[in-house]
C-alpha cells in the first residue's frame, strides 16, 4: 500500500493488527489503530532500522504490587517486545543504541477493568515504560493513557511519529478489535494451563 498522508512524500504503508510487529530497514510508513492496547515505535539511527508492534496484556487481572514485566500478564508485552526486538537485531540493529517512542493506553476497553485492578489501558501503559527501563532503551518521546483511541503512523527514515485522536464515537470499531483480541488471548492462556503434562 503507499501511503497518502497530506504533506508526506509518496512511501511504501504497511498496517499492523493486534498482536503483531513489523519492521524495516529503509523508508516506509507503518501504522496502527489504538485504543488500550500499545505500540512500541523502536529503532536504531546508526543502522537506519526501526519498526512496531501492537500488543495489549492478556489477563483477567493485575497486581498493583508486582512488577509487570515479571508477571504473568506481562508475560505477552515482553514476547512482543523480544520479537520486534529481534527483528531489528536481524536488520543490523544494535540492541545497545535503540531508541523508543510510544503510544496507546487509552481507557476504552472499560468493561474489562475490575475493582481492584488497574484498567486495562493504564496496565499497558505502566508494562511498557517498565520493560524499556529494565532494557535501558530511553524511551524519547511517548502519548499514553487518556479516554481516546489513536492512529499511529512511524515514518521509518525520520523516526517521526504522526498521531491524530480518534472521536468517541469512533471508538466503537476499536473496543471491538480489541476485546476480540484480548478475549482469544484468555482463551489461549487458559487452554495452555488445562493442558495435562505427564513426567515420567
Amino acid at each position: 500500500m503507499i501511503n497518502d498522508l497530506p504533506g508526506l512524500p509518496k512511501m511504501p504503508h504497511h498496517e499492523i493488527h493486534p498482536g503483531q510487529q513489523y519492521a524495516c530497514a529503509g523508508t516506509e510508513l507503518i501504522s496502527t489503530l489504538l485504543g488500550s492496547c500499545v505500540a512500541a515505535c523502536l529503532y536504531d539511527p546508526v543502522a537506519g532500522v526501526a519498526g512496531m508492534n501492537h500488543f495489549l496484556l492478556a489477563n483477567r487481572r493485575y497486581s498493583r504490587s508486582m512488577p509487570l514485566t515479571q508477571s504473568e500478564a506481562g508475560r505477552y508485552g515482553v514476547n512482543a517486545m523480544e520479537l520486534l526486538i529481534n527483528q531489528l537485531l536481524h536488520l543490523g540493529a544494535d540492541r545497545r543504541r535503540l531508541h523508543a517512542k510510544v503510544f496507546g493506553g487509552g481507557t476504552v476497553l472499560t468493561t474489562l477493568s475490575r475493582d481492584n485492578f488497574l484498567c486495562v489501558g493504564e496496565v499497558n501503559g505502566r508494562f511498557i515504560r517498565e520493560f524499556l527501563k529494565d532494557e535501558g532503551i530511553p524511551i524519547e518521546s511517548e502519548d499514553l493513557g487518556g479516554k481516546q483511541g489513536r492512529v499511529i503512523k512511524f515514518r521509518t527514515d525520520t523516526f517521526t511519529v504522526y498521531r491524530r485522536f480518534i472521536r468517541p464515537a469512533g471508538t466503537a470499531l476499536i473496543e471491538l478489535q480489541e476485546h476480540g483480541y484480548w478475549q482469544k488471548a484468555i482463551t489461549a492462556h487458559t487452554k495452555e494451563e488445562e493442558k495435562i503434562i505427564l513426567f515420567k
